[in-house]
């Protein structure tokens, strides 16, 4: 019994021995593993291997996740040098290269070292890195070789992607050419930049040598074209630019989290996917390019995508169509070209445009200077005749560095919520003349069809003007052009040269989230304002209607809300004048045909100068339960007075319910108190109408109510300003 016990445990032990035997994460020089056999990291996160891809009975030494159950390969050593059997072999040489061998003679792949190395030893780290080190020199803490210098398809957190420019090594993604086959197909995805000319860095995706994708230069927090790319609670992102190093990287503040970014083949993309482990499968968080505006230069040369627009090409402005004929049929590659070439003399200095929110050009003929500010950026810019556009390089704070481009600028998109100021260089002239053209009278048209538009009785509304109400009509311009005209009723109480300074204003204040005024009419005692007319109406007659609502997901009200926040922060830091609206409510919000959100009704407003921040009123105008308090009871209104506004508005698109006269069953509570309620206990959630259970995003939602309260506090001071408002909601933390 005795001799039997001591059998069975000498099985035991060799059973043990031998399962356990290659749970190592090391190989040194001479020991190997063969097919079969595997390095597994310490922690038991990756495993080093052979593989069949797919249903391929090809076989590859590769490295990928231990515990996922879908076997998913995040590097591939011989991606087109297959083994046909199970011959392969790993191992450590005698000059302490790594190399895998095919029935043990021929070479399939190595790290071709050409120095001799004393104790080499191969090891798999928790990251998924492979490195190659010499034991001898183990201080130093450097490696020799390692896997996250020779990226296959996949980016692991802490990976670099870009350029060690003392040794002129670039790191960059190749997609496989399918599922079973990893040799590197025709898409590629990395950094380009140029050192000696110092050119902007940005990441790009290319299908052989063509430019396929790119999310534009980096700019402190991520590539501009990539407003999902940016830091949040879960993801860090970073780009190191230095006289060494020029690469991005990101790692994960969780660390149960496990995300990698993939170049995939089919279709061609790049995603940022994450396991989750509740459904056992991964999610894609993001995925470029997405739409038709994110294909490469799709609007040709000086010519702006916006995904918004029917047309999604426009030229920039101070551009013109390079063929009429051409982008008259739609077909918008050929571009754009200068009205006028820039002057280039002193008698007529150039001047530029601000151009908000737009992924930024293509940087392969740019200049960058970190340690200048945008007013010396726009100097060395108008100094030099070639300078086009320039930027700051970070975006951070109030702005930094510069960066400008020279020739053509290329591949310019609008980016619904995070995009960038670009500045633009036209003539001085000509951007005199486009204010002037902006402020024109159209006077002829519309006193031609303002008599049938009356007669006919076209009346489709009424909206508050200054002190008075005025009836609005649909109107049709000679040229078909659909128009709303609004005429003001005698007892508005405006002269005509009021109401001639309240149309200057309003016509230079151009913003794709405001309403835009065409033109006006004096005649006699006849005052109209010509707008574009906007087919689906004022935002209230959705969020509020049952039915109606049901159009507006969460997506659009999304969309309508970020909108809204850049109107807004045109009108209170990027127009020429600062300028309070004073009426911000859901009924002044009009929609396009495609639900893009214009701020319209600017009969209330007030324009500050200068260093101006507040003024007061003896006569308080507005809509009661949309008015600050400050402003409700003295009379006192500020740029914090239209945050609350806003705010207010938000909790509204958000419920579905009017601020005014919302009451919680059983609750005396407002929608506000309603809100603050809820938050405290958690519950923010069921503030959402009902009918978005099942679009809305819960991180968005949450965002969006948690920005709404910092907007509603008593104290103007205690409220965020709108630019802070327009990051809070751009950002995913």
């Amino acid at each position: 019994m005795a001799g039997f016990t001591f059998v069975l445990i000498t099985v035991i032990f060799l059973f043990l021995l031998h399962t356990t035997s290659f749970e190592v994460d090391s190989i040194n020089q001479f020991q190997s593993i063969s097919d079969g056999e595997t390095l597994v990291s310490k922690e038991g996160v990756f495993e080093l291997g052979f593989f069949s891809p797919g249903t391929s009975k090809k076989r590859y030494m590769g490295i990928w996740y231990k515990n996922i159950p879908i076997q998913t390969v995040v590097w591939v050593a011989n991606r087109c040098n297959p083994i046909y059997d199970s011959s392969g072999l790993l191992t450590v040489n005698s000059t302490g290269n790594l190399v895998l061998l095919y029935q043990n003679k021929s070479v399939i792949w190595s790290t071709s070292l050409f120095k001799q190395i004393q104790k080499p030893t191969a090891q798999l780290l928790d990251s998924g890195n492979l490195i190659l080190r010499d034991d001898a020199d183990r201080n130093s803490g450097t490696y020799l070789w390692q896997s996250f210098d020779n990226p296959s398809n996949t980016i692991l957190p802490e990976m670099k992607m870009g350029w060690d420019l003392r040794t002129g090594l670039q790191r960059h993604l190749t997609a496989w050419n399918n599922t079973e086959d990893p040799c590197p197909g025709g898409l590629t995805y990395g950094i380009q930049f140029n050192p000696q000319l110092n050119t902007i860095p940005e990441d790009f995706l290319r299908k052989g040598s063509e430019k396929f994708y790119r999310s534009g230069p980096w700019n402190g927090l991520r590539f501009s074209g990539g407003p999902e790319l940016r830091p949040n609670f879960l993801y860090n992102f970073k780009f190191v630019c230095n006289d060494d190093e020029m690469y991005y990287t990101y790692n994960v503040r969780i660390k149960l989290i496990i995300a990698i970014l993939v170049v995939n083949q089919f279709p061609s993309m790049i995603q940022r996917l994450r396991w989750i482990d509740a459904d056992q499968t991964w999610r894609a968080e993001a995925s470029y390019p997405r739409e038709y505006c994110d294909n490469y230069g799709i609007c040709g040369a000086n010519g702006i995508c916006d995904p918004s627009n029917s047309s999604s090409c426009q030229c920039l402005r101070g551009f013109k169509p390079n063929s009429p004929e051409e982008w008259n049929s739609m077909n918008m590659s050929g571009g754009c070209v200068r009205n006028y070439p820039p002057s280039c003399e002193e008698k007529e200095k150039d001047g530029v445009a601000k151009l908000s929110g737009l992924k930024l050009p293509d940087a392969a003929h740019s200049w960058m200077n970190t340690s200048m500010n945008l007013k010396e950026c726009k100097a060395k810019c108008l100094s030099n005749c070639s300078c086009t556009a320039y930027a700051n390089t970070d975006i951070r704070g109030k702005g930094s560095g510069c960066a400008i481009w020279f020739g053509d600028l290329i591949d310019i998109r609008h980016i619904p919520a995070g995009g960038q100021d670009l500045y633009v260089r036209i003539r001085a002239s000509e951007l005199a003349k486009a204010d002037r053209d902006v402020t024109a009278v159209i006077v002829a048209s519309v006193i031609v069809v303002v008599s049938g538009i009356f007669s006919a009785g076209y009346y489709i509304g009424r909206m508050a003007l200054k002190g008075g109400f005025g009836p609005v009509y649909k109107g049709m311009l000679e040229d078909g052009k659909e128009i709303a005209v609004k005429r003001l009723s005698m007892s508005s109480g405006q002269g005509v040269d009021e109401f001639k300074n309240e149309v200057a204003l309003i016509a230079k204040l151009q913003h794709r989230n405001l309403v835009k005024l065409l033109g006006c009419c004096i005649q006699g005692e006849e005052k109209l304002l010509v707008y574009e007319y906007m087919l689906n109406k004022c935002l209230d007659s959705f969020i509020f209607d049952q039915v109606q609502g049901k159009l507006l997901d969460w997506p659009k009200r999304f969309q309508i809300i970020c909108g809204i926040a850049r109107g807004l922060l045109y009108l209170h830091q990027d127009s020429r004048l600062r300028v309070i609206h004073r009426d911000l409510k859901a009924s002044n919000v009009l929609l396009d045909i495609e639900m893009n959100p214009k701020i319209s009704d600017f009969g209330m407003a007030r324009t500050f100068r200068g260093d101006q921040l507040e003024g007061n009123t003896n006569r308080v105008v507005g809509t009661y339960g949309y008015m600050a308090p400050e402003y409700a009871f003295n009379g006192q209104f500020s740029i914090k007075s239209d945050i609350f506004s806003f705010g207010i508005m938000v909790l509204e698109i958000i419920s579905g319910k009017r601020s005014r006269v919302f009451r919680p069953q059983n609750d005396s509570l407002t929608l506000t108190g309603y809100a603050w309620k809820l938050m405290k206990a958690g519950r923010e959630i069921e503030l959402l109408d009902a009918c978005l259970k099942d679009s809305h995003d819960s991180f968005e939602v949450l965002r969006c109510i948690h920005v709404s309260l910092l907007c509603v506090q008593q104290r103007p001071a205690d409220r965020p300003t709108i630019s802070s408002v327009v990051v809070m909601l751009g950002s995913e933390s």
